[in-house]
């Protein structure tokens, strides 16, 4: 199998993004977006899904966190798409659901090539740290629309909004690892009765 890795430079007068992104890796992170709380979530990501992620966001954080968390949204959805590449032979679905001390979360995706997302998680604080609690559903749309894939986040659990965001980010990354892996049935093929993604 090719390399699967992406590099997304996406630059406007709001943001400045780059990152390296390896489906393939071993789980290792840097990331700096200057907003501590997502650099946690997104290196957790990282981490439970095995892959290799170097990123580095500027943002106007002197407006708000908007900007910097959708359009680095906007950028991993695209890395995704890309490293993952025409398809072939992958598994396309899966699904994860992720405990984490109170909180439990569903996580289903599907590589179909059109966006959606299904958002059903109970945030009840405006804030953890310094991240805005709003901005877990945009990243969220964001990572779905520009790597469009169908995404579903399901509360099921959980009280502590800390371990629901947590847990979203994880059972995503587990989501998602599962979904890019191939299976040897496929023989190589596109899952699809289409013949194309």
């Amino acid at each position: 199998m090719e390399d699967r890795k992406s590099s997304i430079v996406r630059t406007t007068s709001e943001t400045d993004i780059s990152l390296a992104f390896n489906l393939d890796g071993t789980g290792v992170a840097s990331v700096d977006t200057g907003i501590g709380f997502f650099d946690h979530m997104l290196k957790s990501f990282a981490k439970h899904g095995f892959f290799d992620i170097s990123l580095v966001a500027k943002g106007d954080l002197y407006v708000d966190s908007h900007h910097t968390i959708e359009d680095t949204g906007i950028v991993l959805g695209k890395a995704i798409k890309e490293a993952v590449g025409d398809k072939a032979g992958i598994r396309r679905y899966a699904s994860f659901t992720m405990p984490m001390d109170d909180a439990l979360i569903l996580c289903a995706v599907d590589l179909s090539g059109r966006p959606y997302l299904g958002f059903d998680l109970d945030l009840t604080v405006p804030k953890v740290g310094y991240m805005d609690t709003e901005m877990v559903k945009e990243f969220f749309y964001a990572v779905s629309y520009a790597g469009e894939m169908n995404l579903h986040l399901r509360q099921l659990a959980g009280t502590n909004n800390h371990h629901i965001i947590e847990a979203s980010f994880k059972a995503f990354a587990n989501a998602l690892d599962l979904a890019t892996g191939t299976d040897s049935r496929l023989g190589g093929e596109i899952l699809s009765t289409k013949g194309s993604l």
